[in-house]
C-alpha cells in the first residue's frame, strides 16, 4: 500500500495567486518526485532492483538503499523528507518516523504514532527571519564601516608614501651632514690626542723622577742602617745581619752569599753600594719595621692554639674519640707530604708598597689651558657628530617602519590597516587576554603575575577563497614538556572591533574569536517573504 502526501504549493501567475496540489509518496522531496510514478514499477534509486509500485512505503524494505520506504521506518538507512512549509525543509533518518518524537516542525514524521505534535514551522520561520534580518543589518552597517576604513586606509597610505619620500630626502641631507661632522671631529681629535699624549708623557717623566728621588732617599737610609760601625762602608758581616736578604731563602745566609751580593767585595762604600742596591731593595726590611709582620702573615695573637701531641697523654687512650684519632693520622700524613716535598713559603712582594708609593705621587695634574681648549673643542665636535648620527638613525628607523607598513598585507583594499599598532583585551575569570594584530597575543593572570606569550604574528591562514578571515600567531612561550604556544584568531563580521571569546581546544593551541567591520562583505538584499518551499 502506497502512502501519498498532499502538498499545496503557492504559485504566482500573471499577478494572481493560484495553488497547485502536488501529490507524491510520503517522505519524498519534490526534487525526486519524477522517480516515484504511480503507474510504473519503481526502480531503486541505486539501480539495484525494480519492484511493483505498490511496494513503495509498504513498511517492508525491498531496496538496499532504502529508497522504496521514504515514508516508513522499515529501512535502517532510509531518509524521510520533512516538507516544513513556512520554514526550511530537512531530512531525518527514517528510523525516527512514527517513533513518538516530533522531529519535523510540520509534524509529518509522526503521522501514525498518535504523538501530540504542533506545527511550529511558521513560528520558527518567523524567528529565523528576524535573526537573519538582524544579521543582515549588522552586515550592512559593518560593510558601511568597512568602506570608511578602506577610504581611511587609502588616505593613510598616500600620507605614508609622502612621508616616506620626505624621510628619504632628509636622510640624504643627514648623511652628508654626518660625513661633514665626522671630518670636523677627526680634525679636532688629532691635536687633542697629541696634546694629551704630551701631557701624559710629562706626567710619567715627573712620576719617574719622584720615584727615583724616593728610591735614592731610601737607599741612603738603608746604607746608614746597615753601616753599624758608621765607617762609611757596608761589610759582609753587616749585610749578614739581615737574614731576609738570603738569596735562596734556605735559612742560612752565608758569608759567600753576602759577598756575592756585594759584587765579590768584603765591603762597599756609598758609591759602589748604589750598584748593590738594586739586588737587595726588594727584600730589605727596615729595622724600624722589623716588628711589623709582612703582608699575609698572621699576627701571633691571631694564631689558633695548637694542642701539643703530648696533651693526649693527659687522657686514657680509650677516652680519645675515634674521629680525633683519624684527624691526627691525616695531619701526620700531610706533615709527611710536606717534609718530602720542596715546599717553600711564597716570597713577600712589595706590590702594596709600590701602590702606596704611586699613591704618594698624587693624581695627574690638570691639563694646561691650551690642552684643555683642544679637549673642549674636540668634545664639542664629538657631541655634534653624535647628535647628527642619532638623528640619522632615527630617520632610518622611521623609513624601515614605513616601508614595512606600506608593504604589509592588510587585505585586498587595506581594510585591516586600522588594526596596526592597536591592541584589544578580553578579561575572563582568570586571565586578561591581549591581542595586538600583526604583532602578538598574550595572556596575564587577572590578579597579578607575569605575561605569557601565546604567539607572535605568523600569517593569514584562512581558506583559499577567504584567506583574510583567519590570523595565525606562532612561536609563543613553550609549554612544559610540550610545544610552543600558538593562537588562531577567527574574524567575523561586526560593527565593533572586539575580542569576543578565547578557548584552548588543544593543549597549547588557543582559539580567539574577533569581530571587525573589516571582514564584513556586501550583504545580499534580504527577501521579506519566506517561501513555503525552498526547493522551488
Amino acid at each position: 500500500m502506497v502512502t501519498f502526501g498532499h502538498f499545496v504549493l503557492p504559485l504566482l501567475l500573471l499577478g494572481g495567486a493560484i495553488t497547485v496540489e502536488v501529490q507524491r509518496p510520503r517522505g519524498v522531496p519534490l526534487s525526486k518526485r519524477q522517480f516515484y510514478e504511480e503507474d510504473k514499477p519503481f526502480t531503486c534509486l541505486d539501480g539495484s532492483r525494480t519492484v511493483a509500485f505498490d511496494r513503495v512505503n509498504d513498511d517492508y524494505c525491498d531496496c538496499p538503499d532504502g529508497s522504496d520506504e521514504p515514508g516508513t521506518a522499515a529501512c535502517p538507512n532510509g531518509n524521510f523528507h520533512c516538507t516544513n512549509a513556512g520554514f526550511r525543509p530537512a531530512f531525518i533518518p527514517s528510523s525516527r518516523v512514527n517513533d513518538g518524537i516530533c522531529d519535523c516542525c510540520d509534524t509529518t514524521d509522526e503521522y501514525n504514532s498518535g504523538a501530540d505534535c504542533q506545527n511550529t514551522c511558521r513560528e520558527m520561520g518567523r524567528k529565523e527571519k528576524e535573526e537573519l534580518q538582524k544579521l543582515a543589518e549588522i552586515a550592512e552597517e559593518g560593510f558601511l564601516l568597512k568602506k570608511q576604513l578602506i577610504q581611511e586606509a587609502k588616505h593613510g597610505l598616500e600620507e605614508k608614501k609622502t612621508k616616506l619620500e620626505e624621510f628619504q630626502k632628509n636622510k640624504k641631507d643627514l648623511e652628508a651632514n654626518v660625513e661633514t661632522l665626522r671630518t670636523v671631529k677627526e680634525t679636532a681629535e688629532q691635536p687633542e690626542r697629541e696634546a694629551k699624549e704630551r701631557h701624559l708623557k710629562a706626567w710619567e717623566e715627573q712620576k719617574a723622577a719622584i720615584r727615583l728621588e724616593k728610591d735614592r732617599a731610601r737607599m741612603v737610609e738603608v746604607l746608614v742602617e746597615l753601616d753599624d760601625d758608621a765607617d762609611g762602608f757596608v761589610s759582609v758581616a753587616e749585610l749578614q745581619s739581615h737574614s731576609e736578604l738570603d738569596p735562596d731563602s734556605d735559612g742560612s745566609f752565608t758569608e759567600a752569599e753576602a759577598q756575592g751580593l756585594l759584587r765579590g767585595m768584603d765591603k762597599v762604600d756609598a758609591v759602589v753600594f748604589e750598584t748593590v742596591w738594586n739586588n737587595i731593595k726588594e727584600k730589605y726590611v727596615s729595622e724600624s719595621n722589623a716588628d711589623i709582620p709582612p703582608p699575609g702573615e698572621t699576627p701571633p695573637e691571631e694564631t689558633p692554639d695548637i694542642v701539643s701531641e703530648n696533651d693526649s697523654e693527659n687522657y686514657p687512650d680509650e677516652d680519645i674519640p675515634e674521629e680525633e684519632e683519624d684527624d691526627d693520622d691525616e695531619d701526620d700524613d700531610e706533615d709527611d707530604d710536606m717534609d718530602d716535598g720542596d715546599y717553600k713559603a711564597p716570597p713577600t712582594t712589595r706590590t702594596d708598597e709600590k701602590k702606596k708609593d704611586d699613591d704618594d705621587e698624587g693624581p695627574m695634574p690638570p691639563y694646561d689651558q691650551e690642552t684643555q681648549a683642544l679637549i673642549d673643542a674636540a668634545q664639542k665636535a664629538r657631541d655634534e657628530f653624535n647628535e647628527a648620527e642619532k638623528a640619522l638613525r632615527e630617520v632610518e628607523d622611521q623609513i624601515r617602519n614605513l616601508e614595512k607598513e606600506i608593504s604589509f598585507d592588510f587585505g585586498p583594499s587595506s581594510e585591516f590597516a586600522y588594526l596596526y599598532s592597536q591592541c584589544y583585551e578580553l578579561t575572563t575569570s582568570e586571565y586578561v587576554y591581549r591581542l595586538c594584530p600583526f604583532n602578538k597575543v598574550s595572556q596575564k593572570p587577572k590578579f597579578g603575575g607575569s605575561e605569557t606569550s601565546l604567539g607572535t604574528w605568523g600569517k593569514w591562514a584562512g581558506p583559499e577563497d577567504n584567506i583574510h578571515s583567519v590570523m595565525k600567531y606562532e612561536n609563543g612561550m613553550g609549554c612544559w614538556q610540550g610545544p610552543s604556544r600558538s593562537t588562531t584568531v577567527k574574524l567575523t563580521c561586526g560593527k565593533e572591533t572586539v575580542v569576543t571569546s578565547t578557548s584552548e581546544p588543544s593543549r597549547c593551541e588557543y582559539l580567539m574569536e574577533f569581530t571587525s567591520p573589516a571582514i564584513c562583505q556586501e550583504p545580499a538584499r534580504f527577501d521579506s517573504g519566506h517561501p513555503d518551499h525552498e526547493e522551488l
